[in-house]
């Protein structure tokens, strides 16, 4: 026969006497930091020795402003079939998952037909390449 209630471990009962088992101290042990009531440490905490994420040094430098774009290249440019692109219609067409802090046209590739491109930022080669085939190089501002 099934049972009609899933299977859960019983909680450990403590101080409920000698004959359980976890009566008297109620499983903390004799006196000490931890058997004392409110007891609680931090993330992270040895102990009083010096932690490991003090011992292990920062590495190189983290710039706080620094911008994370979306790049897209001319090939991956040129197989799609619109006569305009920007940001909004490539997450529409689900072409890139998210835009970050804009987007930025590369130069690998090459493109064959006339289309026009709106992005922030474009590479050298990239914006040349859309001018040589007689499209836009748009550049937007900042999202």
């Amino acid at each position: 026969m099934k049972s009609k209630r899933p299977y859960r471990k019983r909680p450990k009962r403590v101080g409920r006497g000698p004959g359980s088992g976890h009566g008297k101290t109620a499983t903390r042990g004799h006196k000490g930091q931890l058997a004392r009531s409110g007891y609680s440490t931090r993330v992270g905490f040895e102990g009083g020795q010096t932690p490991l994420y003090l011992k292990v040094g920062k590495r190189g430098f983290h710039c706080p402003t620094r911008k994370s774009y979306t790049i897209l290249n001319l090939d991956v440019l040129s197989s799609l079939k619109a006569d305009e692109i920007s940001p909004q219609w490539l997450l529409e067409n689900r072409i890139v998952k998210r835009m970050r802090d804009g987007l930025k046209i590369l130069g690998r590739g090459e493109v064959k037909r006339k289309v026009i491109v709106r992005a922030h930022r474009f590479s050298a080669h990239a914006k040349e390449a859309i001018e040589k085939a007689g499209g836009q190089a748009v550049l937007i501002g900042q999202k």
